[in-house]
């Protein structure tokens, strides 16, 4: 068994190197739980995100990150999935929240991780206060260093 993270840059710049996604990643399948996985990070334009959130989800405009888990086979599958980032977007997020691009990349990691694992929150303005969001933001603190989870 193994976590197998493949990360790639199409189009798009990161602060944050891949070797950093991937080690993000990988931390959160463990802290759920997850023996055995293969995650594919692609970091990728504004105008690419845009094209797949129209494509896939069917929705206009860009999005900081979309997620796509597939179904595990068994119990104990592997869990696999996709993860695209928009470097970009996340810069515009981090200047209007007051944080590093870093941190809200490394955010977008644990939250399109979470999602392929099956998490989801809602869509309104009560997505901060959903168990998902709860969690993403104690594996975010715990893994940018920021404080312990608990």
């Amino acid at each position: 068994m193994s976590l197998s993270v493949d990360v790639a840059l199409d189009g798009a710049r990161s602060p944050l190197a891949r070797a950093r996604v991937a080690e993000l990643a990988r931390a959160v399948l463990r802290a759920e739980g997850v023996r055995d996985g293969m995650l594919s990070i692609a970091l990728v334009s504004t105008r690419r995100i845009q094209a797949l959130n129209r494509k896939h989800l069917g929705r206009p405009g860009a999005t900081d990150v979309i997620a796509f888990g597939f179904s595990r086979v068994g119990k104990h599958g592997p869990v696999v999935g996709d993860v695209y980032i928009a470097p970009d977007v996340a810069r515009e997020s981090a200047r209007q929240n007051g944080i590093s691009v870093r941190e809200e990349l490394a955010r977008l990691v644990v939250h399109g991780t979470l999602h392929v694992l099956g998490y989801d929150h809602p869509e309104d303005d009560s997505r901060t206060s959903s168990a998902m969001w709860r969690r993403q933001e104690r594996l975010v603190a715990r893994l940018a260093g920021r404080g312990k989870a608990r």
